[in-house]
């Protein structure tokens, strides 16, 4: 079993156009975070900010799932699974799990500071 662990560079473009904004961080007319978005807009730019955090963590999970199978098959000496696969595919894990941690720790300050606000 030969896993593909290779890092792809990061396109900033692609990640903010994902999100619905331009480069400059605005958001685009019609994207998935603008108000007056039309109903008959496809599926992807309906996806709300519950599922977008959904899909992270579950991506999150699947990460944690291969680096731990990745390194079941390293401890059984499979041959087509090599030290060096299995160290990054773990560094790919810890990193995205540190990522959701950092958002949700935002979260919940956000939400604490909005519960403590005067009204």
């Amino acid at each position: 079993m030969v896993m593909d662990v290779r890092l792809k560079p990061f396109d900033f473009n692609a990640a903010v156009a994902r999100a619905g904004l331009r480069p400059d961080g605005t958001p685009l007319a019609g994207g998935p975070g603008s108000i007056g978005s039309s109903a008959g807009a496809s599926g992807a730019s309906k996806a709300g900010f519950g599922s977008a955090l959904s899909d992270a963590l579950k991506g999150v999970s699947d990460m944690q799932n291969q680096a731990q199978t990745m390194q079941n098959e390293l401890q059984m000496d499979n041959p087509t699974v090599s030290l060096e696969q299995t160290m990054v595919q773990m560094q790919k894990a810890q990193i995205g799990f540190q990522a959701a941690i950092s958002v949700r720790n935002r979260l919940v300050q956000s939400y604490t500071d909005i519960m403590n606000m005067q009204v």
